[in-house]
């Protein structure tokens, strides 16, 4: 185990680089290129989700409002409750600032990427619509790209399996029934191999079911516990009022404080921000494009701003939720990481119930990102073959499941953000030489909305 996470560690070194300068760069370049078009048209961006301006006529699968709330399933998850106390593990408070930059420039990513999802659609092997990086990359970039289509879909293959998701919730579940184990007379290692057996089971009787059972599941799970998670958060912030406004300048000083920087000096200190944003909103991935190609839409402009509200939800708000939580708790971040320390300050702040609700919490996003990461894996391998053959991924997804919930969480972080790292580079190619059409589609939308037409 400890070769394959000395190479995972070795691989990332390298593909750290080009990912953080596609993603913070590129990122750059896509926002005021866009004229700060996603944050200036955010409020028309929530009545199109709404459905204010929905087209009965139009193409597609899923509404706009159920492809935001899947590919927010697959985001708004344990990304967000783990991954941010991850982060503040590895690099201290002041990565959280990292974070907010990286998901503030993932808001125009995210723009470009899932109007190109919608602008170059395509068809599979059984003539059905499908977008996402393996299409705009194909038939944006024309046939001479098509490897960088195919190296996107092999990475995704192990990218998108929920070994991550598994594994944590395994962690969080193990750390609630602690003091109870005993009882039944199990070792950890089964009961962590019964955990991942059954989350296995209950996996499957949605993904096996198709997109749109994913997103009518998604649709109606994800609201409801981003609510109540962000209720729980509230709760915990209005005890705490007066310590807020300090947990806030923490992050933004300990951002710059050279003296706590950790893990590979300054720049590692803000990979880790990068990562880990990335790991939350997807910006940049390809993932959330897959999703929104399929979006019941002809204009690719009203899903790029329906897609960029993601970033927005998922880690300005969640993720700093998250962090002040684990703050506010004054939980020792040095010692737990991952979704033990986030149980730790929830119980700490919320009367010693906190681990308990976050537990309802964390099941019910660990299974919407389960539900939504599969369907990820059978596009690419879809893309890779056919149909026919991409439903197979299902079963190794299942398989998986089990696999990871008695993994090492060093070996299955390190093999997610490498698949992840190498995701972003074909596909941040292709979104910045497709940027120019974009904004040719964005000009004829805007004056169609200036004229009433849109």
């Amino acid at each position: 185990m400890d070769i394959i996470n000395d190479f995972l560690a070795s691989a990332n070194n390298i593909a750290n680089w080009p990912m953080f300068a596609l993603l913070i760069f590129g990122g750059l370049f896509l926002v005021f290129y866009s004229k700060l078009l996603p944050y200036r048209y955010f409020g028309h961006a929530i009545a199109i989700t709404a459905g204010k301006y929905d087209d009965k006529n139009a193409k597609g699968d899923v509404s706009s409002f159920q492809a935001l709330s899947a590919a927010v399933a697959a985001t708004v998850g344990l990304g967000n409750i783990s991954g941010v106390a991850i982060a503040i593990h590895q690099g201290g408070p002041g990565v959280i600032f990292w974070i907010w930059v990286t998901a503030l420039i993932g808001m125009g990513i995210k723009f470009y990427s899932c109007s190109l999802s919608i602008m170059y659609r395509g068809t599979d092997s059984e003539g059905n619509l499908q977008g996402g990086p393996m299409y705009y990359i194909t038939k944006g970039l024309g046939e001479k790209a098509k490897p960088l289509a195919i190296f996107f879909a092999i990475c995704g293959l192990f990218g998108f399996l929920g070994i991550f998701t598994a594994n944590q919730f395994t962690e969080t579940f193990m750390s609630v029934v602690e003091p109870s184990r005993t009882i039944f007379e199990m070792s950890e290692m089964h009961w962590k191999l019964t955990i991942g057996i059954i989350l296995a089971i209950i996996t499957s009787f949605v993904i096996f079911g198709g997109l749109k059972k994913i997103a009518k599941v998604a649709s109606a799970i994800v609201p409801f516990m981003v609510a109540l998670y962000l209720f729980a958060v509230l709760v915990v912030m209005v005890l705490n009022a007066s310590h807020i406004l300090p947990a806030l300048k923490t992050i933004i000083t300990e951002a710059w404080n050279f003296k706590t920087i950790v893990a590979g000096g300054f720049w590692g200190f803000i990979i880790i921000g990068v990562k880990r944003a990335m790991f939350s909103n997807e910006a940049g991935l390809g993932s959330a494009p897959m999703y929104h190609g399929q979006s019941k839409t002809n204009n690719p402009i009203k899903e790029g701003l329906v897609a960029s509200l993601g970033p927005f939800i998922d880690t300005i708000m969640v993720c700093t939720f998250t962090a002040i939580v684990i703050i506010l708790s004054q939980a020792d971040y040095t010692a737990n990481s991952g979704i033990v320390l986030t149980l730790e300050a929830f119980e700490v702040t919320l009367f010693g119930y906190g681990d308990d609700l976050l537990m309802i919490i964390v099941t019910a996003f660990a299974l919407s990102t389960l539900f939504t990461y599969s369907y990820y894996g059978v596009k690419s391998l879809s893309f890779l073959t056919n149909v026919k053959i991409g439903k197979y991924y299902n079963w190794f997804f299942v398989a998986t499941i089990v696999l990871a919930a008695v993994a090492s969480l060093d070996v299955v972080v390190s093999l997610i953000d490498l698949s992840y790292a190498l995701m972003v580079i074909p596909n941040m190619i292709a979104v910045l030489l497709l940027a120019p059409k974009v904004n040719v589609a964005a000009k004829a939308y805007f004056k169609k909305l200036k004229d009433g037409k849109a």
